[in-house]
């Protein structure tokens, strides 16, 4: 379960958008409301942000292909046939969309019955997967934060539509931590879930620990891009010491 001070570290980020915890469920989960409207699967987390509460979601709430990343319904033939990305324009044939099925990332069929969605700072559960909405700064520090301790490249799986699958279900099943950029993804554009050029970041609760750890103990601005005199002479006496034990290494500050 996350600390307070584990989502105090969250916050100080200030966020658009506050950062939303997933849970997927077998059973109804006890102590959550059920979303009061139908929407698509890439807009609950928005609505649990901006309205500040938690909620849970069946696959009757969803009017898109949530329900079917997460494993609710099977493959619509018609939508893994391609003809709708042919349609749309996003692909010149159905081939190419129809690649695309064989390739997304969905849950084990029936496995998940209920999807619940969360602020935060709400959070009293262990979160499968909490996604932020990052601007570019903030998500300078946060995607440092999964590489800090592991060294973990930053790899992004997406694609121009279900961006869902790549969210939810690609992180959830990898246990890697996932990105896209909003104003990508065709099906969130068309419904301007977020304004466009944020980073959304998936982190999944394989990778959730080392993240909070490494918000913890690492500087969240680098030396190198500070512009104090106290930095820059600090900086430069680093990269001194790094001449004395190998003078070939010449490394502009």
């Amino acid at each position: 379960m996350l600390t307070q001070e584990a989502k105090d570290l969250f916050y100080k980020l200030d966020f658009e958008f506050q950062p939303v915890a997933v849970k997927c469920c077998y059973s109804q989960p006890e102590g959550f409301e059920h979303v009061d409207e139908v929407l698509s699967f890439c807009e609950f987390p928005k609505k649990a942000a901006v309205e500040d509460r938690a909620f849970f979601v069946t696959k009757d709430d969803d009017n898109c292909f949530g329900k079917m990343v997460m494993g609710m319904i099977e493959k619509p033939p018609l939508a893994a046939s391609g003809q709708a990305g042919k349609d749309f324009g996003v692909f010149r044939t159905q081939a190419a969309n129809a690649r695309l099925y064989h390739s997304i990332t969905t849950l084990t069929p029936g496995a998940v019955n209920f999807v619940v969605f969360c602020p935060l700072h709400m959070c009293e559960f262990e979160p499968d997967l909490v996604l932020f909405v990052a601007d570019i700064p903030q998500a300078d520090v946060l995607m440092r934060a999964t590489s800090y301790i592991s060294g973990d490249l930053w790899q992004s799986t997406a694609s121009c539509v279900l961006s869902c699958a790549w969210l939810f279900g690609h992180p959830y099943v990898s246990g890697k931590v996932n990105y896209t950029i909003s104003g990508l993804g065709h099906g969130m554009r068309r419904r301007k879930v977020y304004p466009s050029g944020r980073m959304l970041i998936s982190v999944p609760f394989a990778k959730l620990s080392e993240v909070i750890e490494a918000l913890g103990q690492m500087d969240w601005e680098l030396i190198a891009m500070k512009e104090d005199d106290e930095s820059r002479a600090e900086l430069r006496d680093r990269m001194d010491r790094w001449q004395e034990v190998s003078p070939d290494f010449v490394l502009k500050e």
